[in-house]
């Protein structure tokens, strides 16, 4: 079995495949103050409850924008695992060609969303990820990755606001009827969820047309089905799509 790892901002992501199938997935918060014996545990535990034996993995993958945690990571799976896990880097195998300024400075959950996004979607493409901040990333037909935007994400939104402006409070992140609120909560609700579907549409209207005027736009995160319902450029939400190019990856990779 493959246990592949996204370290993100906020949270991480695991999944366990067999094969190609995708047969458990778990979402943890991000701590830097975990040692890797910290998450060593976590992770046997959550193999436990679903009956699964932590030592049936056969290869890992880690991706992360969390520098300080890939150390305890990669010795947690050599400790518990006894084999080196394969990390995203520059050196690493993708399938895609990187044509920004600075290769080195993307992010490696944004490269791994464009190689499961490229793999699934011929052509050029948008591929939004909607996590701590919210990533646009343009494709060309060929296959090429030459860079996109970045905005602040929905969370980090509405954290802001509440912080900022003492008589707002901190809400629930939720689609409201109406956006002419009648109250103060579904108005910081009406504010946040139809200006950010705003944001999306227009910087992927604009990236559309710079990619030549079509291209498929892709979508994954938490709020990805929310912002979906009301986005006119979004057509398809892919919930595992960051777990699923760590497979890819990692089978590009093997040898």
């Amino acid at each position: 079995m493959l246990l592949v790892v996204d370290i993100g901002n906020s949270n991480i992501v695991l999944g366990l495949y067999a094969g190609s199938d995708l047969i458990h997935h778990w979402r943890i918060a991000t701590d830097r103050q975990k040692t890797g014996d910290d998450y060593g545990m976590l992770i046997h535990n959550l193999f436990h409850y679903h009956g699964k034996n932590f030592t049936e993995v056969t290869g890992a993958i880690i991706s992360t924008v969390v520098p300080p945690l890939t150390v305890p990571f990669a010795k947690m799976i050599r400790r518990y695992l006894g084999f080196e896990p394969l990390l995203v880097g520059p050196k690493i195998k993708t399938g895609i060609n990187i044509r920004t300024e600075n290769p080195q400075q993307v992010g490696a959950d944004r490269i791994v969303n464009v190689v499961a996004a490229h793999a699934k979607y011929p052509g050029a493409l948008v591929v939004i990820d909607l996590g701590t901040a919210t990533t646009f990333d343009a494709v060309t037909a060929e296959g090429d990755f030459i860079g996109g935007a970045i905005s602040p994400g929905v969370g980090i939104s509405i954290e802001a606001l509440s912080q900022k402006a003492s008589q707002l409070p901190r809400i629930e992140l939720a689609k409201p009827s109406k956006v002419i609120a009648r109250n103060v909560i579904a108005s910081m609700q009406a504010g946040t969820i139809f200006g950010y579907i705003g944001i999306v549409d227009e910087i992927t209207g604009r990236m559309k047309k710079e990619l030549g005027g079509t291209a498929t736009v892709v979508a994954t995160g938490g709020l990805a089905n929310l912002l979906a319902e009301e986005s006119k450029q979004i057509e398809f939400v892919e919930p595992f799509l960051t777990l699923e190019g760590l497979r890819i990856i990692y089978n590009r990779n093997r040898s």
